[in-house]
């Protein structure tokens, strides 16, 4: 079984109600890959209502199931609503929110207890990439953010160089093969069905360098953020996934 085609759009704190028109045109596109959109939390419920054949995640869950945590979301309630993945480790929720591999390991693992599907986000900086310590920031966020009992159903890796989010600018071909050889590798290692987990590239994917990305070998789909807010810029990154 080869990995599932992925191509989700995360919108981090961009969108409103006026926006979800944007939904029913990526839905109407026909898509044969998975089609994804994580919108802003207040958005949720109605994005899901009229999603149609495009999967409906959130951006970020708690790590425990309830409880006394002013402002954040359990991933029990996101499955309630109808969501079904989530993204955790995103590097501006490291960076920003000081979350580490613990912390978004669980997250993930109470993602898995709701049924949801855990987007697990891993990338290094400008500065760990220059000093040639990529593989090593990489395999060590994969080993501390991969909870137990990841399967290739509960569990999707998204690669997200930290510097090329929103900047424009893109790792090479080499280089984006590199991890995700790196990325499979330690997941067949670790897991029965590693060579079937879906493996993503995100930062400053658009429709322009979609087609040559998607043909790296173990990339099998993108996490899209800018491109995807816009129907017209996410379609053909969609189209280049469907005919990778």
């Amino acid at each position: 079984m080869a990995p599932r085609k992925l191509a989700a759009g995360n919108w981090k704190m961009n969108g409103d109600l006026a926006a979800l028109d944007q939904i029913a045109m990526i839905g109407d596109a026909g898509a044969s890959c998975d089609v994804l959109i994580c919108p802003p939390a207040p958005l949720l419920v109605p994005m899901i209502a009229g999603a149609g054949p495009v999967k409906i995640g959130a951006q970020d869950c708690h790590a425990e199931d309830a409880g006394a945590h002013t402002g954040d979301i359990s991933a029990v309630l996101l499955r309630d609503l109808g969501a079904s993945h989530v993204i955790v480790g995103h590097s501006e929720r490291r960076a920003d929110h000081a979350e580490t591999d613990a912390m978004v390991c669980a997250k993930a693992a109470a993602a898995h207890r709701a049924g949801l599907v855990a987007i697990i986000c891993l990338g290094e900086t400008e500065a760990e990439r220059d000093d040639g310590r990529t593989l090593d920031v990489i395999a060590t966020q994969l080993a501390g953010s991969l909870p137990e009992g990841a399967t290739a159903a509960n569990s999707v890796i998204a690669y997200e160089p930290v510097w090329a989010i929103g900047t424009g600018r893109t790792p090479s071909l080499d280089q984006i093969a590199e991890v995700h050889a790196l990325l499979r590798d330690r997941l067949v290692a670790r897991l029965a069905d590693g060579a079937d987990v879906a493996l993503l590239y995100g930062g400053s994917v658009k429709p322009g360098n979609a087609t040559e990305i998607f043909a790296v070998p173990h990339v099998d789909g993108a996490l899209v953020g800018g491109a995807s807010l816009k129907a017209a810029d996410f379609i053909p990154i969609i189209a280049a996934l469907d005919a990778a």
